[in-house]
This record gives C-alpha cells, structure tokens and sequence, in this order.
C-alpha cells in the first residue's frame, strides 16, 4: 500500500515530476538540439529516483515503472534493460538469502551469537562498536559485502532476541543499522572487498594503463573513510536509536539430535562457502557462483535445510525486482551517454583550477558522491573514469590522486538505493530501510563537513596533493 504522504515528500516528488516532464518536452522546447533519447530517459531517471528516495511507493514498483516505461519508448534494448537479472549481484543476493535462512532457521545463528555474545553485551555501546569492529574486521578477508551481511545479520539478530530487543525496537535497528553499515562502508577503503573499487583498479588499468596497489589504497584510504567514518556511524546509531541491555536471556537449551546435525551440515556449508570466498583471487570463481552453490546444496532434499516454505518466505522477489531495477538504471544512464553528460555538467558547475588544492578536491569528492546520485555507486567510475585526464588538467593533480578522489566520493552514500548490499543486510534484519536512511543522511553531511576536510589533510601528509 501507498503510506500517506508528507508534506515534504510530496514537495520533493512533486519538484522531481515537473522536471523530469520537462525533460520529456526538452527535444520541442529545445528545437531539436536536445537528443529525444537523452532527455526522455532523464525523466523516466529522475522519477523512478523521486520514487526511491522518497518511499511513498513499495520499492519494486519504480522498478517496474522504469522497465516498462524504457521498453515501450524504445529507451534502450531489453538485453540491457533486464541485464540486472542475470548479473552476478542479484544472484549473490538469491543465494545469500538462502544461506541467511539456513543459519537462522536452524538455529546456528543463536549458537554464534553465544559464542560471541560475552565480550560485546556488557553494555548496549559496547555492542553496537563491537559489531562494527567485527564487520570491519570481516571486510579485510572477505571480498563480498553481500557476504558479509548473509553470515553477520543473522547472528546480529540472535544478539537482539538474547539481549531482549524485540522487532521494531532500538536496540534491534541498531544492530541491523550496524551490520548493514559496517559490512559495508568501511570495505569502501579496501580495494578487492567490493565490486566499485574492483571496476575503479580495472578501468584506470585499461584505460589510463595506471595500475592501483593494495597497500597504496589502503594507506590513502582506511584511516579516514575505514575508521573514522566507521567511528562516526556508531555515533549517530547511537544517538539515533539509543537502548540499553537491561538483562541477558539464558542462552537456549540443547538442541535435539536432528536440529544438532543440520546446525553442523549448515556450519560446513558456510565454512567451505567462506574459505571459496576468501580466496576467489586463487581459483577465480566469481563469488555469486560459489554462493548459488551453496545456496543449492541447502536447498536439496535431505542434504540440505531449508524446506520450501522457508525458501518461498526467505527469497523477497520484491528486493529483487528493486535491485534489478537499480541495476538497470545504471546501465541505462551510461548507455544513453547521461552519465558522461553529467559528468561533464558537473565537471563545468564545479569550481576547479590548479593551486586551489582544497576546492579541487572537495570538487572531485563530490563529483563522484552527486555521480552515484544519480548512475547508482558501481556505475561511478565507469562514468568518471575516462575523464580523469581532463580532470587532471583542470585541477593540476596527478592522474592517479583524481582517480583515487572517487573512492572518496562513491563511498558517500546517501540513499540506500544507491548500493544493493545496504539494501540486503536490512532485508535480512527485518527493519525497514527507512531506518538506514536516518543515518546514512547525517552521515553524508558529516563526511562533506569533517572527513572530506580530514582526508585532504592526510593525502597532502602522505605527498598526494
């Protein structure tokens, strides 16, 4: 059902319908020199990102909007426009919402928690930095946010029941905040830990034939954008959705022989799982491959664990239909040349000039954040990437310090549609996505107004700038 409208969001929707209208009418109002296809897939852009941002509509129904609106206008072929469904980031979601049921409905995920739970629920602070740290911990080994978020999030909710946080408490969005966040944002600041940094190092690779260091990325990189903004999100969830653990449920009582034995099969699963995930640089399988797998085996008939009513509640066709279609937007902005369009926009709006260093890199930062805006995060370098020459000269940085000033921009995310793994980790808490925004939105400010200020800092310490 539609929820009832805000006068905020209505003012926001209504801004975004007029211009994406005008964007429809661009070609007549323009002569011509506007190109019918560019203008027409900006409106259908504009509003199915209206319609996201906002929530005043489930989010699979923009999805289906923009699918049937760029098929019947022609916008763009249907092997792109549905290209998302067969692309390794949804099936990566399909498995990971079957290995999350295994853990949960088998109940290893409360045997987890217990085997984690006494250094972390002295106190409710505690808890919440805790599980920031272990995600954090996590991303350095495991290249896969969705990854991530399948093996924390169940555990994490496990800790909410024990800790005596109920559906739609505190203390329990926290935690799923937490997980969703930290399984993913400080990953931003390690370079094979998720999939925008990978197409960043492989397009200045062929593109500009510039190759990107691990330890390079990660020295420039995770003090500030890993650890200091990983500090600053367990402050605002803190503030945002305060709790306190008032008492310790008793960890559960042993669990039959049967339930005893799929807890361990699902532990195998998940071990062999992780160690194929860890070292996909190795034998090469794409992660989403080793977790289809997975996902297969505990779906079987007596080898695995989850029944079909489990698989049918488990797997959101909705979440999918909304990742496919963030997916298909991407592919669509860039396809129609919007996205180099953008960039070029931006690139003359924002001031730049060589010898003002601090402007030229609050410019670029934020040319990649406003590119993700609107391409969605993994489409930004393949958008800005090419420029990067011309954004050398106009700023007088060297071509790798522009490079590496997108990762500073596409790790600043605003809107959880902007990266599916986000989108996921909530889908498994249970929480609504609505709870994410409240902090991912304070947190964009603070990274423009203090860690934006703070990295220029650092990379002019380390001989960047």
């Amino acid at each position: 059902m539609i929820r009832e409208l805000s006068g905020k969001h209505m003012a926001l929707l209504g801004l975004l319908t007029v211009t994406a209208t005008l964007g429809l009418l661009a070609p007549m109002l323009s002569g011509g020199t506007v190109p019918a296809l560019q203008s027409r897939t900006l409106a259908i852009v504009l509003i199915t990102l209206a319609l996201w941002a906002t929530g005043v509509v489930p989010s699979y129904l923009p999805s289906l909007l923009l699918f049937a609106v760029a098929l019947i206008l022609g916008l763009a072929p249907p092997d792109l426009i549905f290209a998302g469904f067969g692309s390794t980031a949804v099936w990566l979601i399909v498995s990971g919402f079957v290995i999350g049921a295994a853990i949960s409905t088998t109940g290893l995920g409360g045997r987890l928690a217990e085997l984690i739970s006494p250094p972390l629920t002295g106190s409710y602070p505690r808890l919440i930095g805790g599980l920031m740290l272990v995600a954090m911990l996590l991303g350095a080994i495991m290249p896969s946010s969705v990854g991530r978020a399948v093996v924390m999030v169940p555990i994490g909710m496990a800790l909410a029941q024990r800790c005596g946080f109920g559906s739609g408490s505190n203390g329990r969005i926290g935690i799923a905040v937490v997980l969703a966040l930290g399984c993913n944002l400080p990953s931003f600041a390690i370079l094979p830990s998720n999939i925008p940094n990978m197409i960043l190092s492989g397009a200045a690779e062929t593109i500009h034939h510039t190759s990107i260091g691990y330890t390079e990325y990660l020295l420039l990189h995770y003090p500030v954008l890993g650890v200091m903004k990983a500090v600053l999100t367990v402050l605002l969830i803190l503030r945002f959705f305060p709790d306190r653990i008032a008492t310790l449920a008793p960890p559960e009582t042993a669990s039959t022989a049967g339930r005893q034995g799929a807890q361990r099969r699902v532990a195998l699963v998940l071990l062999v799982t992780l160690a194929f995930w860890m070292t996909d640089r190795l034998h090469g399988i794409n992660p989403a491959w080793v977790g289809l797998a997975a996902a297969t085996f505990l779906l079987m008939p007596k080898a695995g664990v989850v029944e079909p009513q489990a698989f049918r509640a488990s797997v959101d066709f909705g979440m999918l239909l909304f990742v496919a279609g963030a997916l298909a937007l991407g592919a669509m902005v860039n396809a129609s040349g919007l996205g180099a369009e953008l960039g070029h926009v931006l690139e003359r709006v924002l001031p730049m000039a060589p010898g003002r260093d601090l402007l030229n890199f609050l410019s670029l930062s934020l040319m990649a954040s406003l590119t993700g805006l609107v391409a969605t995060v993994p489409s930004v370098p393949t958008v800005l990437t090419p420029m990067a020459g011309d954004l050398a000269q106009l700023s007088g940085f060297g071509l790798k310090a522009v490079l590496m000033t997108q990762v500073v921009g596409f790790s600043t995310v605003i809107f959880p549609y902007q990266v599916a793994p986000l989108l996921v980790a909530m889908q498994l808490s249970g929480e609504r996505l609505s709870h994410l925004a409240r902090v991912l939105l304070p947190l964009a400010v603070l990274t423009v107004v203090v860690l934006i200020p703070l990295d220029y800092l650092w990379w002019r310490l380390l001989g960047w700038i």
